[in-house]
């Protein structure tokens, strides 16, 4: 059974730091394609940033420079560091998986429908 947890959400003010979680279970990290999308009030949701042990991380033009997606060396945990905080990533960040490597998922960072397992999501508030 797959499941992905995340944590780390949190209310913090503009240009302040978070770091999320992701932690996996039920498979290998490593021979899946891992995402972190988010979904603001009133929109859909957005791919943030994805990454795979196969290829090197991909992000959304307005988090470039500011957020890093890793995995940890178990490969049980995908983190997405978020730096320089602006209001507008005020929003519910979700970490996603798809059972084959990134270069298989047809547009990783847009296409949510690629991805089989979905966490319950972690809220990120940004305050000017």
């Amino acid at each position: 059974h797959v499941q992905l947890v995340e944590s780390g959400g949190d209310a913090v003010q503009t240009e302040g730091s978070l770091r999320l979680s992701c932690a996996a279970s039920g498979y290998t990290v490593s021979t899946y394609c891992m995402a972190w999308f988010r979904q603001s009030q009133g929109n859909k949701r957005e791919g943030v940033a994805v990454i795979g042990t196969e290829q090197l991380p991909q992000y959304t033009n307005s988090v470039k420079g500011r957020f890093t997606v890793s995995l940890d060396n178990a490969k049980t945990t995908v983190y997405l560091q978020m730096n320089s905080l602006k209001p507008e990533d005020t929003a519910r960040y979700y970490c996603a998986a798809t059972p084959r490597a990134c270069g298989f998922v047809i547009r990783p960072l847009t296409n949510e429908d690629e991805y089989h397992y979905w966490g319950q999501g972690t809220q990120v508030t940004v305050s000017s």
